[in-house]
């Protein structure tokens, strides 16, 4: 029978075996230690050293470390803390590739737009419609009155035209509303909080939209005849009622309540609507002259005062956003501000600080040069300047709209958001730049079986290589090449793809940043045994772009 000793971590005793290592006794009190090159069937692979504690004086890695009697370990000191974060660094030294595409950076709602253009390619319009909601109040009106920033920052515009983001959110969603039964987003089981939102023009109704879809129950309360605030004042070629009324049909069937013709104020004092609610959110627009003195919150003029990090305003449970606050003068920047009024609220309601949404963490790789353009444009599906729709009323056809999406060059990491470097890059507060030097060229291995390989985001962390010799693959994975030369390769100038004939979706899963992802996030098709690439002398065929 194995010894059982105790142990201390974190001034917390924990019973551990024998032979445990230090990470699987943390693990045991529920301790996050990050790893990146840990996989438990693989064993400690001691390559990123980023699940560093202090033992005895001394940094060591936990995951290779084995548990001693008396053993007393600190996982959560600033020196361990400053000494992960600095591993992650080390890591981004030496990382090609954005975390967020530069189009996703500049939306204000953060909309995965790469993903959405590689579901309308494919034809995939329920998928495109979950993704768009995912982020998106509002779709329909956004895809005719964005001022469309991330059209700016698409790669695509460095070479033609920029990717016509806006008018495919646009199809997207009218496609769906074309239909009976219109796409209804996932909603949190009830919470039992009521939310009262005073206002119902683009903030308010963002802030509805998430608010309601978190369990919340909200009343939308406004001084107009029908909701919509601002945007009734829209021209109707500009916003047809029927998309806003469309929107709003939604909203009800998400949950939201709408009373019309309220007048807040002295009629129906803030202070008890607040009694009535959990909280309230004051999303009136801008205020004319004397209408906020009836509200009994504090002002800043002609605005409300309200804190900028938590939407508070001087009254208890009490928010205020958009207009009222600050005047917005961009459509998506109103929303924006909804959906961070809806997180302060939520995390409110929750028991926490309400603070506003933090922005995923991104690496970002720059400008492409000329040559890794022409690389992404080999693998585009259209080559050309921008596909207008034939019908300009109308807009793009799903044929038309597939080859518009065919331009994008998706720069992006299609494991954003699922990502250990990523993650932990946000917890610990890394700076992707402080050891950044000269970057490599960015490269995308397409390979045939729809495996993609970006060599510049594998951290030789070593997972794949014991996976393939664990399945006792045929040809497997390995290291070539000596000092910074290393780079991860099937041997004998196959492909990737080849040395992953039978864990190709277990070493997918399993990589940590992204560096081995699949083209449509599905396994790929079966396919012939690997033969003995052609001779070539223009270098190695593994390392080629394909």
């Amino acid at each position: 029978m194995s010894e059982t000793f105790t142990i201390t971590i974190d001034q917390q005793p924990v019973t551990v075996t024998a032979g445990d290592s230090v990470l699987a006794a943390a693990r045991k009190l529920g301790l996050d230690i990050p790893t990146l090159c840990y996989l438990e069937k693989c064993g400690p692979l001691h390559t990123c050293q980023v699940c560093l504690v202090k033992w005895n004086g001394k940094l060591v890695p936990s995951c290779g470390t084995k548990v001693a009697p008396g053993m007393v370990i600190e996982s959560e000191t600033g020196e361990v803390h400053e000494a992960r974060r600095t591993a992650l660094e080390l890591l981004f030294s030496d990382h090609v590739g954005d975390c967020l595409s530069p189009c996703q950076r500049l939306c204000p709602l953060w909309l995965n737009i790469p993903a959405m253009l590689r579901q309308i390619e494919a034809g995939r319009l329920d998928e495109a419609i979950a993704t768009v909601r995912a982020a998106l109040p509002l779709p329909a009106v956004l895809g005719r009155l964005c001022h469309h920033p991330c059209e700016q920052g698409c790669r695509r515009g460095h070479w033609d035209d920029p990717a016509a983001i806006r008018n495919l959110e646009k199809f997207v969603t009218d496609q769906d509303f074309a239909k009976s039964e219109p796409h209804l987003p996932a909603r949190q089981p009830a919470t039992g909080r009521k939310i009262a939102i005073v206002g119902a023009g683009p903030t308010g109704l963002a802030a509805a939209y998430y608010l309601t879809r978190n369990g919340h129950a909200v009343t939308v309360l406004d001084r107009r005849a029908q909701p919509g605030g601002s945007l009734r004042d829209v021209p109707e070629d500009r916003l047809p009622a029927a998309s806003l009324d469309a929107e709003l049909t939604l909203l009800k069937r998400l949950g939201v309540e709408f009373q019309s013709k309220v007048e807040l104020g002295r009629p129906m004092p803030l202070a008890d609507l607040a009694q009535n609610f959990n909280a309230v959110l004051l999303a009136v627009g801008e205020l004319k002259p004397g209408e906020g003195d009836a509200l009994g919150v504090t002002l800043a003029g002609a605005s409300i005062k309200a804190d900028p990090h938590s939407c508070l305003t001087s009254m208890p449970k009490v928010f205020a956003a958009g207009s009222v606050v600050r005047a917005q003068k961009q459509l998506v920047r109103a929303l924006a501000e909804g959906r961070a009024a809806a997180e302060c609220m939520h995390r409110f309601l929750s028991g926490e600080p309400a603070r506003r949404p933090e922005k995923p963490f991104s690496s970002l790789m720059g400008r492409l040069d000329p040559a890794e353009v022409r690389a992404f444009l080999l693998q585009a599906g259209h080559s050309g300047g921008r596909v207008s729709p034939c019908d300009a009323c109308r807009g793009h056809t799903p044929a038309e709209a597939a080859l518009e999406s065919s331009r994008c060059l998706h720069c992006d990491c299609r494991s954003s958001g699922n990502c250990a470097l990523q993650h932990y890059a946000q917890v610990y507060g890394a700076d992707a730049n402080r050891f950044r030097g000269e970057r490599r060229p960015f490269e995308q291995q397409l390979q045939p079986g729809g495996i993609i390989f970006e060599p510049g985001k594998c951290i030789l962390c070593g997972i794949c290589v014991k996976l393939t010799e664990l399945a006792r693959e045929e040809l497997g994975l390995t290291f070539i090449g000596r000092g910074f030369d290393v780079r991860l390769a099937a041997p004998f100038n196959h492909t990737i793809e080849d040395g992953l004939r039978r864990v190709a979706a277990e070493c997918v899963k399993a990589c940590p940043t992204g560096a081995l992802v699949f083209k449509e996030n599905l396994p790929p098709a079966p396919h012939a045994p690997p033969q003995s690439p052609p001779p070539s002398d223009s270098g190695d065929a593994s390392t080629r772009p394909r």
